[in-house]
């Protein structure tokens, strides 16, 4: 219950200032452990939908539910503080230029202790191209989609379709003894970002081994430990990680405490439950490599299936926690530390089945909201401080509660700044005009209103490729690789294992292309230039 820590700060009148807070902190999902033989990657189904109804700004930074994937290092570690993985996923992102409602998805690798990080072709840390930190981290693999520097884009209105998504290392590169000119070894692993949407299926994009590896020319204690060259951890956490959504707080004249939360909302279906992630499944590194590694030396094409025998589907364990708190300058005042917001008070645990994971509501806390072909409930907007010692929480005020009068015009969110957003630019010269392009430059006009201007690369001239510490010669090994992929694995095959549950999310229609007459095999689009319609 309330105690004076409160009473204290409030004076007798008027009410003091309204603060501009934020709603942040993580909502868990535990899954059972698997074997470290499933090490050779993973897949999921995840939701997409606009969590806020309006973009409230660039401070707005969130992801959906999303996994951290690590590599499963030598015992004993080698260093307990290397930090390197691939994370990333659909959210939305504090440098996030051209955004909407509606999620984007990106890679997220990262390489040691977040020296670079790679989030797609062309787009990483930073806009410096003279400090390119992960840039040129990823490769373009794909001949039939374009990536642009912002995120890859959903269809907009996507609102509770699942996105299918994983990594998996393929046999593209040969490894090799040195790194960057360094005698510390890089590996041959190129994990390979797969999609299951409605219209596209496939291989997209990979990170060069050298992007996780260059890190180990300054630090040779390290070599072979990054996912250049070691199996995945299989044990991955899947969380949903959220660091600002705009909120307001205040304390009225008896000392109490309140906030209110900008509309935050989850999708349903028809019977108020909201499906969230489906069938986390691991693989052994035999589901995949070994086929496409004879393939490359002569066997027949294999099937693009990933072999369901070699892996292993993720079972939750009928649990979940959530770390939620509203910040408030009010409450850090009051000793009242990180009071989490009561969230088992209006979200229960699905338990339909092992494999999928997701919530439903309590109706008096919460309300549906119906729109064009979709559903989507609102959680609760007003909450009030409850303290007890350590055990101090936000409660949610039902439907027909609200803050005192006064306080309630006060509690006003910030207003969403105007946009501006300015252009994403790749420079014009070095090795993106040395071979440089085939054709193009072509535009098309996408969703969240940009245009994207890309030209077609020969794949081993890639501006990525020409980074990766590669020779020429492992370059044209590589060109003939990427040929037999877009000779026999196209788009409309499918790879990932599909959901046994749901629809599948569709990718902006207009990220999808065709190769020009004559660049079929052999070729990729690569964006050069994002910027406002």
């Amino acid at each position: 219950m309330l105690t004076g820590l409160l009473l204290a700060l409030a004076p007798a009148a008027p009410c003091p200032p309204v603060q501009q807070e934020k709603l942040r902190g993580y909502l868990g999902v535990p899954m059972e452990r698997v074997d470290e033989e499933f090490g050779g990657g993973f897949c999921m189904h995840v939701a997409a939908w606009p969590l806020l109804e309006e973009y409230p700004g660039n401070k707005f930074q969130t992801g959906l539910f999303g996994t951290w994937m690590f590599s499963s290092m030598s015992e004993p570690r080698p260093h307990s503080e290397a930090y390197s993985d691939i994370e990333g996923g659909l959210g939305w992102w504090r440098d996030t230029r051209f955004a909407t409602p509606t999620p984007k998805f990106i890679m997220g690798g990262v390489a040691l202790d977040f020296q670079a990080w790679a989030n797609g072709p062309g787009a990483g840390k930073g806009r410096d191209w003279n400090k390119p930190s992960g840039k040129y981290g990823v490769a373009q693999l794909s001949p039939w989609i374009l990536w642009p520097p912002d995120g890859l884009n959903l269809a907009q209105g996507t609102c509770g379709e699942l996105l299918g998504y994983g990594y998996l290392p393929l046999p593209l590169t040969e490894p090799k003894p040195t790194t960057g000119g360094a005698e510390v070894p890089t590996g041959n692993q190129c994990w390979t970002l797969f999609l299951d949407a409605a219209n596209f299926k496939g291989p997209v994009a990979f990170f060069t081994p050298h992007f996780f590896a260059s890190v180990t020319q300054a630090r040779p204690d390290l070599a072979g430990e990054f996912l250049d060259a070691r199996p995945a951890d299989p044990n991955r956490q899947l969380q949903m990680e959220t660091q600002y959504v705009p909120s307001a707080a205040a304390v009225d004249r008896q000392g109490r405490a309140f906030a209110q939360v900008a509309p935050t909302r989850f999708p349903v279906d028809a019977e108020g439950e909201s499906v969230l992630v489906h069938r986390v499944t691991s693989f052994r590194r035999r589901a995949l490599w070994p086929a496409v590694e004879e393939w490359f030396a002569g066997a027949p094409v294999p099937t693009t299936t990933i072999d369901p025998e070699e892996s292993v589907v993720h079972s939750f364990k009928g649990d979940s926690w959530s770390t939620w708190t509203i910040d408030s300058e009010a409450v850090d005042a009051a000793g009242a530390g990180e009071p989490r917001i009561d969230w088992t008070g209006f979200a229960t645990l699905l338990n339909q089945d092992p494999h999928t994971f997701g919530y439903s509501w309590d109706e008096s806390l919460t309300r549906t909201r119906v729109g064009k072909d979709r559903l989507l409930v609102t959680l609760p907007e007003t909450y009030e401080l409850e303290l007890d010692g350590e055990e101090s929480r936000w409660m949610p005020l039902g439907k027909r509660q609200r803050p005192p009068g006064q306080l309630r015009k006060q509690l006003v969110l910030p207003e969403p700044p105007e946009s501006n957003p300015q252009p994403y630019t790749t420079p014009d010269d070095g090795c993106w005009s040395e071979p440089g392009p085939v054709a193009g430059p072509f535009e098309a006009e996408l969703g969240d209103g940009s245009v994207v201007t890309y030209s077609w690369y020969r794949f081993a001239d890639q501006p990525a490729l020409l980074n990766a510490g590669l020779t020429a010669g492992e370059r044209e090994q590589l060109q003939e690789r990427a040929e037999l992929l877009h000779r026999h694995w196209t788009r409309e095959r499918q790879y990932l294992p599909p959901p046994t549950r749901g629809t599948l999310a569709e990718l902006d229609p207009a990220l999808i292309v065709e190769p020009p007459r004559g660049f079929e095999l052999g070729y990729v689009p690569i964006v050069t230039r994002q910027a406002a319609r």
